[in-house]
């Protein structure tokens, strides 16, 4: 495996599009806040904004968006949040990731966690977050084996128990 984190390019558009059309299917956002309408330039500018902190939305923070990409191929995306909101320290954690279906079982998840800590730690977040629905199992268990706490598990504003861990 080679797989590597990156920014997202101007080449990428086809296929983060095709990724996020899979994931929609599974109820999981792939280019978070993206406006289809808009232009692709914009987005990515977006992105860089967000991870600089500016012009965010009130219920954003600032965040590190990358796709993860192994031998040429797209098969994922991570978000790593430098900071907790309220919906984050409940929720949403300080990393969310996901896989393609079609990549999924193969180990990525748990080098997109791995390699995604490395730079949490880099922006100054030595006390991860991480959370995962209560009935994902293969989540948990990624998490579980990364080091995770399991502090608790709360109510999910989508209705889902969420399981909350923590990764020194």
């Amino acid at each position: 495996m080679t797989l590597r984190l990156r920014p997202l390019q101007l080449e990428d558009e086809g296929e983060a599009r095709a990724a996020h059309g899979e994931l929609a299917q599974e109820h999981f956002c792939f280019l978070l806040d993206r406006d289809a309408s808009e232009p692709w330039t914009t987005y990515l500018e977006r992105l860089a904004q967000y991870r600089r902190g500016v012009d965010l939305p009130t219920d954003r923070v600032p965040a590190t968006f990358l796709i993860a990409e192994d031998g040429g191929a797209l098969v994922g995306r991570v978000s790593i949040r430098h900071e907790l909101n309220d919906f984050l320290a409940n929720e949403g954690g300080h990393i969310g990731y996901g896989v393609r279906p079609r990549y999924r079982r193969r180990g990525f998840a748990t080098e997109i966690l791995r390699q995604a800590l490395i730079i949490a730690r880099a922006e100054g977040i030595h006390c991860v977050l991480l959370t995962c629905d209560d009935d994902n199992a293969v989540s948990a268990w990624i998490i579980e084996r990364a080091g995770g706490e399991l502090e608790d598990v709360r109510p999910g504003s989508d209705g889902v128990a969420k399981r909350r861990y923590w990764i020194q």
